[in-house]
């Protein structure tokens, strides 16, 4: 072998998994060099916490919380990417007839106890109070003056349904600027994926099976692609021989019933996350009609009785 022969080194998958935002986060890049792919994921993880201190609820000095604390009382001044998130949730809530609002954040969880003990159904003019604050249209923004306008007092938002693809998105954002050309971001199964595997095929990503939970029901695969899943294996209770999820109507105020699970699959992390539970709520024809009339978006609807249904663009 000649002195200045290089010889190049195969690409490898390099993977992290931390605990961010609450949630399991697995990062994993393809990189010829051990050192620098862990670089390049510390890098995606402090964006990652970024994220989290601006939209946590958790915490009392969080753009979230002051913009919660003063509501009904005067706009908050916040950063640019909190407004356009937020100025972005208002129109998928739009979108959704409002099945995604994130001013669900007034709820007391109290009222609905999805444990053993619960074996009816919440009264139906109670329900509706409960959830009387939640209303995206009294969320008012200044785009000139950078404020955010809570209209009524008792109103709070929250990221839960949106905040984990959004950082999925940033995270993937920040590793493509450092040259990562393939790589995975999983947030708790809210996943992007972009580039391909070590060996230049596609990324193979499972599809959770709503009966069994570790297991895979469908294989897709997948470049440049995102896709969330939301189900009510997570947390359910049965009454009257139905299953009831854990997910609220924000309109009703009733649990969701219907469906075990939803996946979407858009180019955008943040969208797939915030349209999942929607679909949820809209129910099985409902939700289909509003996807297929979304450009590039494609979902999987596993029912109660284990019917698959897919949007026109999934084969």
């Amino acid at each position: 072998m000649l002195a200045n022969d290089v010889t190049l080194v195969a690409p490898s998958l390099y993977r992290k998994v931390l605990k961010l935002m609450g949630n399991r986060f697995e990062i994993s890049v393809v990189s010829r060099n051990e050192i620098s792919a862990s670089a390049h994921i510390d890098e995606a993880v402090n964006e990652i916490q970024r994220i989290e201190k601006l939209l946590t609820t958790f915490s009392e000095s969080s753009q979230t919380n002051l913009i919660n604390r003063n509501a009904g009382i005067r706009p908050v001044k916040v950063d640019l990417e909190v407004l356009e998130l937020i100025a972005r949730s208002k129109k998928i809530s739009e979108l959704t007839q409002g099945a995604f609002d994130i001013s669900y954040g007034s709820v007391d969880k109290r009222f609905w106890n999805f444990d053993q003990h619960m074996d009816s159904l919440p009264d139906p003019v109670e329900a509706k109070k409960q959830v009387r604050l939640i209303n995206y249209k009294n969320i008012e923004l200044d785009e000139a003056g950078r404020t955010v306008f809570l209209k009524e007092k008792g109103m709070r938002i929250g990221f839960g349904g949106i905040g984990k693809g959004y950082a999925a998105d940033r995270a993937k954002g920040v590793l493509l600027e450092k040259g990562v050309q393939s790589g995975i971001v999983n947030a708790a199964g809210d996943l992007t994926a972009w580039g391909n595997q070590p060996n230049g095929h596609p990324w193979t990503i499972g599809i959770a099976d709503p009966n069994a939970l570790r297991e895979a029901f469908s294989y897709l695969e997948v470049s440049n692609l995102s896709i969330a899943t939301s189900g009510n294996y997570e947390k359910y209770v049965m009454i009257g021989g139905k299953k009831y999820s854990h997910t609220i109507n924000p309109k009703t105020g009733m649990p969701v019933n219907g469906i075990k699970s939803v996946t979407i699959l858009s180019p955008s992390a943040e969208f797939s996350d915030a349209m999942a539970t929607p679909v949820m709520v809209m129910g099985t024809k409902v939700g289909l009609n509003m996807i297929n009339q979304v450009k590039g978006v494609g979902c999987i609807i596993v029912d109660d009785d284990d019917i698959v249904h897919t949007s026109k663009n999934i084969g």
